[in-house]
């Protein structure tokens, strides 16, 4: 009861406010006007005290007037003339919009809740005798042995050191798929534990969790607004003293120009106060934004602020960093091509041998993909390393050796080839030759394979007019394949990590806003750079440091929602701008012909901060396909 009190107390304030006018209309004429005033100057403190409240300490401490002012100014201005009742209706429905924009902020910032819900408070760490005892999560220290069992929350980021099992991870990058994850394995504070009990060794400080910078960089992002509300919160100032000037000028000009009375001139004035001031345009985008915001936060794409959301709709081009972004990072066996008339087991089984004990990522790759194919893992064979060439060996007394071809011979290797070199290098593929006495007897073709998410994410970008462009730091043939592979518009071959922000402000200058998609890390430079630096790479500590959007999860297809998002901000931000300025001025037109009076006027005016705050909200929900 107490918590629901916490978050709903403005609707409870306001609810009696709504109460006390009903029993003023009811008994007003049974009591007098004394105690209808009582009741009423009730309702106006219980409704409106807290806005009031906010309304002059944000006045002295920014020297600026705002909205709430002039509410007060215009529900105390209308008792003063003895309606008391549309004073009372204008601040209970000014109460009204007031606790629907804390409720509109509390529920975007409710993803933080549930994230910190997910945030594990008890853990049970081992202690030097195998006996197991429960602390702190955030006593935990760097090094500690922690048992996480099935059905509980990994307190803290660590290393599997024993046991194997499936984690549900989508509070870090909100998939809601649960992954395999085995020895060796990274697992992150926060993810729930499945279906066995593991071990793991703490690797981060509680402060330092991958699950404590996401929840830091939400509230942050929360607080910093976007370029339009900023704009909106410097124009409230100037708007307000022309509202308070207009409303001067018409306590004096209609009675001596048109005949008015006192009464109805200071009448008109109070409604026009109440017409005109910017409630419905003060909270026409920071809802939204931060209603945008959690939905992004929710599908694991974080921005670091409203800013950063707002300019993702202008990027006019998109640069993507090759390996590991467009492509796995790791090379994989594509072809093999074997000589005619040759024992094709034994030369699987010798170069699956001599590979396996090279530390080179091809040879890796290569290994991995024979090791089905092998029949005899030779274990006794040694090999010979050649720096930048291959390795080389001696087996049953004939030399042999895996490599590129002019370790193997050139020559030999073109010959053998036929033909097929050129058409697997057009196909940005690397050849690794295995040779026998001199004599080549095989070719492995290997290549850095695109995400099969890849495809489906250019084609999206560039239905939104969007374009694509490869920065690589391979050779323009190997450059040249990917991008025909992924339909990109443009690649940039043989640029170096340090060479990228010059080519990031070439791009600029020739597409115009420009963001650039990286891993983290020696795209940073560029990241920082970029009109919107967009990282992947599991949330690494480089990503969230340099980048505005950081994707949780290596998702590509994570990039056409985000900017969706962005153009749903504007769309809706605009929405709410037109309307409200829209309305003002309706009212106002209204105001000055007199056909309308103060109650209308404030059910006119209230009533569209409500529908913007309403329409903002929108933004919590998923991205129409």
């Amino acid at each position: 009861m107490k918590d629901w009190m916490e978050r709903n107390w403005q609707f409870v304030t306001t609810g009696i406010s709504g109460v006390l006018i009903v029993v003023g209309c009811l008994i007003g004429n049974d009591v007098g006007d004394f105690w209808t005033a009582v009741i009423f100057l009730s309702a106006f403190v219980i409704g409106g005290f807290e806005q009031a409240k906010e309304g002059i300490a944000a006045t002295i401490k920014t020297k600026k007037l705002n909205v709430e002012l002039l509410m007060i100014l215009a529900a105390t201005g209308a008792s003063i003339i003895g309606y008391w009742f549309e004073g009372a209706i204008l601040i209970f429905i000014f109460s009204v919009s007031g606790a629907l924009e804390t409720y509109t902020t509390n529920k975007s910032k409710r993803e933080i809740t549930k994230l910190m819900a997910f945030q594990p408070e008890r853990a049970f760490r081992f202690l030097p005798n195998g006996d197991v005892e429960e602390v702190a999560a955030k006593d935990l220290q760097l090094d500690d042995r922690v048992l996480v069992r099935p059905g509980e929350s990994v307190p803290i980021d660590g290393v599997i050191v024993r046991g194997s099992t499936t984690l549900n991870e989508a509070a870090i990058n909100g998939e809601s798929v649960p992954v395999e994850k085995t020895v060796d394995a990274e697992v992150f504070g926060g993810t729930v534990n499945v279906s066995s009990a593991i071990t793991i060794k703490v690797t981060q400080t509680f402060d330092n969790t991958i699950f404590s910078k996401i929840i830091r960089l939400v509230e942050t992002a929360q607080s910093e607004p976007s370029k339009t509300a900023r704009f909106i919160e410097r124009f409230e100032d100037a708007y307000v003293k022309a509202v308070l000037l207009f409303v001067l000028v018409m306590m004096f000009l209609p009675h001596f120009a048109l005949g008015w009375s006192w009464n109805e001139t200071f009448y008109r004035a109070m409604v026009l106060l109440t017409v005109a001031s910017p409630c419905a345009l003060v909270a026409s985008v920071t809802p939204a934004t931060l209603a945008a915001i959690s939905n992004g936060a929710r599908h694991g794409i974080l921005f670091k602020g409203g800013v950063h959301l707002e300019n993702l709709r202008g990027v006019k081009a998109i640069a993507f960093d090759k390996t590991g972004t467009l492509t796995k990072g790791t090379p994989e066996l594509t072809d093999q091509i074997f000589k005619e008339h040759i024992d094709k087991q034994q030369v699987i089984n010798v170069a699956a041998a001599m590979e396996r004990q090279s530390l080179h990522p091809l040879a890796a790759a290569i290994t991995k993909a024979l090791d089905s194919e092998v029949t005899d893992k030779l274990t006794e064979i040694e090999v010979t390393d050649v720096p930048g060439w291959g390795v080389q060996t001696s087996y049953k007394g004939e030399t042999w050796q895996v490599g590129k071809a002019g370790y193997v011979g050139a020559e030999n290797a073109v010959k053998f080839s036929n033909g097929a070199f050129e058409r697997l290098a057009s196909e940005g593929k690397t050849i690794v030759y295995v040779a026998k006495e001199g004599e080549i007897v095989a070719m492995f073709a290997l290549k850095d394979t695109c995400r099969p998410e890849a495809i489906r994410t250019i084609q999206a970008l560039k239905a939104k007019g969007i374009k694509t462009i490869m920065v690589t730091g391979d050779n323009a043939q190997a450059g040249a394949a990917i991008q025909a592979e992924l339909g990109m518009d443009r690649v940039v071959s043989g640029c170096l990590p340090e060479k990228k922000v010059d080519v990031l402000k070439e791009l600029s200058v020739t597409y115009g806003s420009v963001a650039i998609v990286g891993d983290g890390i020696n795209d940073a430079p560029a990241l920082a750079h970029a009109a919107v630096g967009i990282a992947m790479g599991e949330g690494t500590d480089i990503a969230m440091e340099t980048a505005d959007v950081v994707l949780m999860k290596n998702d590509l297809e994570k990039i056409p929602y985000a900017y969706t998002l962005s153009e749903r901000l504007h769309w809706i931000s605009w929405q709410n701008i037109c309307f409200a300025i829209a309305v003002i001025l309706l009212l106002i037109t209204a105001n000055v012909f007199q056909v309308i009076n103060l109650p209308f006027g404030v059910v006119g005016h209230e009533g569209s901060t409500i529908l913007v705050i309403l329409n903002g909200l929108r933004l919590l929900k998923s991205n129409r396909k």
